[in-house]
């Protein structure tokens, strides 16, 4: 009756197993069940599962039985019960002998004796890599000619195995091996889904900072390291009279005696020297992981090396705890996902700030400047889009003139940084030397458009207003290239567009350019503005548009001169909630005094 008892539960489990991991899609819910069914049904102290990946077996789960007790979370290929059963091609009945007294003398016991019970042969084994039992049944899990899982069954005691379970566990290891191909195959491709996204929202957050510093990127990597349950060892250079790096560990800061393996030494650092990021894996019997163990240290990881940054060389280890688990290629491919990005963004940093501190000085001797002219009264304004201030190309002047004339300028060269900063301090250079010529505007214009079309190699195009103010004949003479229309605001209170246009500048050669004609009487304001203002937008992405600048001038106008485009930019500013996706430049003329006060029409429109 006894025998018939273990017959029935071993079948009644074996169904169990069938049943309960048929189609689950829950994967932690499938070992779970599985090893759990096993124990029961083969009413064993516990079991334990491996999962054979490149480098080895993974622990994947045990039962709870085993909860406190201690089991190695990877054990490299070769080296444990799995050579045995590979080699055998199917489930073995196995239990570890007591140790003889001369190992008992030799201390620390680093190999056992296990007995084959179906052969009697004994195999010495590394005490290491057993799992936690005296009498156990090791079964191969396979699938298309190769071992892809490894699960152990055993009691904690001398225990009498059975050919038939054995074989009853083969049968189980066949149903289950078409299931697990299934499972393993969803986790990878979920976690190597869930490192990308990681991946990429680490890439995000440097790049929302506006820059990628070191304490940004030491952030940034601190966060990749505690996604894979590792932590994270700056390797210092050596220092000057020195050879040997040093690198930082729980214990404090270590000479590093041994190689990093590294394809370019640590004592290079130059562009040339290192050219991208890289990160080796750290196998476990190489000689870094046996120093670093042997310093008591986390030994099991990879060597992340960022290059030259910042003018040094950034290198580091990434380590989880002697015995857990090595990165394996998903968690290598994310770890060189983000040392790439981090390695091409503090470049990316790097060239930008010298473009700005070039394109700064280019600059510093053209600033926006509205010189004092007699009779007229001036305000200017600059808001640059983004919080690191680029250097952009929207620029501004006021050149006092002979005979009572000026001239103002406003333009909005495309780009941002050194091309768009030289080809700026072109424009203003030509147009005031043209200024003081005596040219009008549209010939002006005309002469820059073909200097810009041989001044940049590059396809750079800029929009212009150029006006000429005469107070002897209370004129002014424009020529609107590509530019949003300029506003004249009368003093009566009525706003008139300054509508004769023209093309843009820097664009072709054949481009006509035309000369528009208004009467100014005193009091009235001429206001010039780029396009950032009329296409900023507010959080729903409304544009601010030539209405919403008319009715911002309509509420502003009534308060007068003083502080009018402070004013104006605070309108902007609460309506786009200060998120400006364009530089703002704002220029306003008021016409003080003027000698001819005739209001009679003169000509409208001229061409160059």
């Amino acid at each position: 009756m006894g025998e018939l008892s273990r017959v029935n539960r071993r079948l009644s489990g074996t169904l169990n197993i069938v049943l309960d991991t048929l189609g689950t899609k829950d994967v932690s819910l499938l070992f779970e069940r599985v090893i759990e069914e096993i124990t029961e049904t083969m009413e064993a102290s516990g079991t334990v599962f491996f999962v054979a990946e490149g480098d080895g077996y993974h622990l994947k789960g045990k039962s709870v039985s085993l909860a406190n007790v201690k089991i190695p979370r990877f054990v490299a290929s070769g080296r444990m019960i799995e050579r045995l059963t590979t080699s055998a091609g199917h489930a073995l009945r196995l239990r570890v002998l007591a140790p003889t007294r001369d190992a008992l003398r030799q201390g620390r016991l680093t190999r056992r004796e296990v007995l084959d019970e179906a052969t009697h042969e004994i195999h010495r084994v590394r005490a290491s890599t057993l799992p936690p039992f005296v009498s156990f049944i090791a079964v191969p899990v396979w699938f298309g000619g190769h071992v892809i899982a490894l699960i152990e069954v055993g009691w904690d005691q001398v225990h009498p195995t059975r050919r038939e379970d054995a074989e009853l566990l083969d049968a189980v290891a066949q149903y289950l091996s078409v299931q697990l191909v299934g499972v393993f195959s969803t986790l990878r491709q979920r976690k190597a889904s869930h490192l990308d996204n990681v991946a990429s929202e680490l890439r995000e957050s440097l790049m929302k900072t506006g820059g990628a510093n070191r304490t940004q990127v030491a952030s940034c990597l601190a966060s990749a390291c505690e996604e894979l349950g590792a932590s994270i060892y700056a390797i210092h250079a050596p220092i000057p009279g020195s050879i040997i790096p040093t690198v930082e560990l729980p214990g404090g800061e270590e000479p590093l005696t041994v190689s990093l393996g590294l394809s370019v030494p640590m004592q290079a650092c130059g562009r040339d020297d290192i050219t991208e990021s890289g990160v080796r894996a750290i196998p476990d019997e190489d000689e870094l992981a046996e120093w670093l163990e042997g310093l008591g240290a986390p030994s099991v990881g990879a060597v992340l090396d960022l290059g030259c940054l910042w003018g040094e060389r950034c290198t580091y280890l990434v380590l989880r705890e002697a015995g857990a688990e090595p990165l394996d290629e998903i968690e290598l491919s994310f770890l060189r996902a983000v040392a790439h990005d981090i390695r091409e963004l503090v470049l990316g940093d790097e060239a930008r700030n010298q473009d700005k501190r070039i394109a700064q000085a280019l600059q510093t001797g053209m600033r926006n400047e509205l010189q004092s002219v007699e009779g007229i009264s001036t305000q200017g304004i600059y808001s640059s889009a983004t919080a690191a201030a680029v250097i952009g190309g929207d620029f501004y002047d006021l050149i006092r003139l002979p005979h009572k004339r000026a001239c103002v300028i406003m333009g909005d060269v495309s780009g941002k940084g050194v091309e768009a900063a030289s080809v700026s301090a072109a424009v203003r250079t030509a147009l005031g030397a043209y200024s003081w010529q005596g040219l009008e505007p549209a010939r002006m214009v005309r002469l820059l458009n073909d200097f810009l079309l041989g001044f940049s190699r590059l396809e750079t195009f800029a929009t212009l207003f150029v006006g000429i103010v005469d107070r002897q004949s209370s004129t002014l003479t424009y020529c609107s290239a590509g530019h949003p229309p300029s506003l004249l605001i009368r003093a009566s209170g009525e706003v008139e567009s300054l509508d004769v246009q023209s093309g843009v500048v820097g664009a072709f050669h054949e481009m006509r350019y035309r000369n528009g004609y208004v009467r100014l009487s005193e009091g009235d304001m001429l206001l010039l503005y780029t396009d950032g203002t009329t296409e900023a937008r507010s959080p729903t992405g409304d544009f601010f548009g030539d209405e919403g600048l008319r009715d911002a001038i309509m509420m502003q106008v009534p308060r007068g001169f003083e502080g009018f485009l402070d004013r104006m930019l605070n309108v902007l500013d609460n309506f786009t909630e200060r998120r400006l996706e364009d530089d703002v430049a704002m220029v306003l003329l008021r016409f003080d005094e003027l000698d001819d006060r005739d209001e009679g029409e003169g000509p409208n429109v001229s061409n160059d």
